[in-house]
């Protein structure tokens, strides 16, 4: 017997590094996902297609959330994990994350403990603290729940609800980039200038929840301004950068609603929206200039696992 999970990647529309100190961000499950194979052995032994056998400063994450599940329930830890992803890592995308919560629902679908999203997500955070030292959480509870989330330390996730699907355009950069690294960027910037941070992460907590209606409601110019004042934000505490930058004056000139930086930034992402008109022709010119470019259609659906003989 074999237990087999798939956890969505995700986007941040808007409020990320902010979310980390209070203030609630708008995040959408993406297609592409992370599948993790769990299967009794005689001891503990993970593999990834991204990284090679006991490469111990990627892995060892995933070891942590089964130690941590092993003791909790009782259970054995022995056991065999493959990973395959179709996320790219340090792209802003949630692959650690993913890569977490897929592992925490094929281990408890492995030994029948039929953990609820609130359990996966709390176990998925044992590694996710592990690789980026002090998460908000939001990357772990949208891959766990799927859908578009409003999401806030310390209160409960708020689904949005769409009527149809909404379109999305993610670039990825090329340029990897350290969450944990990027964190504290933002965090001495706050200890820095305490006063104009709080201005900061109060106006762009309202952002974000001005742009959940402007989502809802299918307004996707209105959410691209947002996007662009959030960017502009998120510029002013370091961690944009010149590359980021260029992505989404580009995003601009090929008649995008608006662009933003997604992720921890300082490399990574950007997501846009776009009148139909010219979604082609954006993800032509991004991809023209060496940017892995693609459309997604959200709402996507959360972690789902299954057992296999």
């Amino acid at each position: 017997m074999r237990a087999i999970a798939e956890a969505p990647s995700k986007v941040i529309i808007t409020g990320e590094h902010f979310v980390v100190h209070g203030a609630w961000a708008l995040a959408a499950a993406l297609p592409r996902r992370v599948r993790v194979e769990v299967a009794p052995a005689n001891s503990f032994g993970v593999s990834s297609d991204r990284f090679g056998e006991g490469d111990d400063a990627q892995l060892l994450p995933v070891s942590r959330v089964v130690d941590a599940m092993a003791r909790e329930f009782s259970v054995s830890s022995s056991v065999r994990v493959s990973i395959s992803s179709a996320v790219p890592e340090g792209a802003g995308l949630g692959s650690s994350a993913a890569t977490m919560v897929a592992v925490a629902a094929a281990y408890s679908r492995l030994n029948s403990l039929r953990l609820g999203a609130d359990e996966i997500v709390r176990f998925s955070m044992v590694g996710e603290q592990h690789v980026h030292g002090n998460p908000s959480g939001i990357d772990p509870n949208i891959s766990a729940r799927g859908g578009v989330l409003l999401f806030r330390p310390g209160s409960r996730p708020r689904k949005v609800a769409l009527d149809s699907s909404r379109t999305l355009i993610v670039s990825y950069s090329g340029r990897r980039r350290s969450t944990k690294g990027q964190i504290n960027t933002v965090a001495r910037m706050k200890q820095k200038h305490p006063g104009l941070f709080s201005m900061l992460a109060k106006g762009v907590s309202s952002l974000s929840l001005e742009a959940a209606d402007r989502l809802r409601e299918g307004d996707m110019e209105g959410l691209g301004g947002l996007l662009a004042v959030n960017h502009a934000v998120l510029d002013t505490v370091g961690v944009s950068n010149d590359i980021l930058d260029r992505m989404v004056d580009l995003c601009a000139s090929l008649g995008s609603y608006g662009a933003k930086l997604t992720g921890a930034g300082g490399g990574g992402s950007v997501v846009a929206v776009a009148p139909e008109a010219k979604e082609k022709s954006i993800v032509s010119g991004l991809s023209a200039r060496g940017f892995e470019t693609f459309k997604v259609e959200i709402p996507s659906e959360g972690v789902r696992s299954w057992s296999k003989r």
